[in-house]
């Protein structure tokens, strides 16, 4: 499925993720008894709704949890259209959408979403009913994810998804970036980056597959990589 040529893609047993047009960002979603967790929920409200309805056909599952990774437009414009799901991110980032829904329309209308469906998403825009501090197990009914704040680093915000199967899979938001070199934004703590991908090294080990913010899935030695040109890139105090 997927309109623009791009299928999802299976995982694991129950998990999907999915590169979106445009700006090649990723979704993810996890099936268990009692619904289905979508990670991150597109640049608008139409595709949004798009990646509802196509995780609803391919899980059979209501979406019934979100979770997001980090505060920037192509990751939570498309929130507002999971009516009824209970929505996750690391702790401040409701905070952060409050003050900067105007900032994150125009950053969406610069990167060439056009005016009017930035502005729908900004006026509408979900914000988060569940702040995750530290980490927060969530059940799904038969099955346990595992939410993990391992910010700051990428943005103020950043949240991490383990879904421990076989293989084990780690969702890391723009934390990891394969199909771009990582973007350091003003909102970004470069000196903290490198720590936080050794967070994430920790929770998945080195046969889990992780599943960057852009791009394609990537191995343990992947990430490992970058985290030392990250820490070669940004040596010197925090911003």
């Amino acid at each position: 499925m997927g309109g623009d040529g791009r299928a999802w893609e299976r995982l694991a047993d129950g998990v999907v993720r999915r590169r979106l047009p445009e700006w090649d960002a990723t979704v993810g979603a996890v099936s268990g008894d009692d619904g289905a967790l979508v990670i991150d929920t597109g640049s608008s409200l139409r595709e949004g709704a798009g990646i509802r309805a196509d995780v609803t056909a391919l899980l059979g599952r209501r979406v019934r949890w979100a979770a997001l990774t980090h505060p920037h437009f192509d990751h939570v414009f498309g929130t507002a259209v999971f009516s009824g799901a209970q929505v996750y991110a690391a702790v401040g980032a409701a905070a952060f959408l409050d003050r900067h829904g105007e900032a994150l329309r125009d950053d969406a209308v610069a990167h060439g979403l056009p005016e009017d469906e930035a502005a729908e998403a900004a006026d509408v825009l979900a914000r988060p009913h569940h702040p995750v501090s530290g980490q927060l197990t969530l059940d799904l009914g038969g099955r346990e994810v595992v939410l993990v704040n391992v910010g700051p680093a990428h943005t103020e915000h950043d949240l991490a998804v383990l879904v421990p199967g076989d293989p084990d899979v780690v969702f890391c938001g723009d934390l990891v970036e394969e199909s771009d070199e990582p973007q350091a934004g003003a909102d970004a703590h470069p000196a903290r980056w490198p720590a936080a991908l050794d967070r994430l090294l920790a929770l998945g080990g080195e046969e889990a597959l992780y599943v960057p913010g852009h791009g394609a899935v990537v191995d343990a030695a992947f990430v490992r990589a970058q985290r030392e040109e990250l820490a070669r890139r940004f040596a010197g105090p925090d911003a």
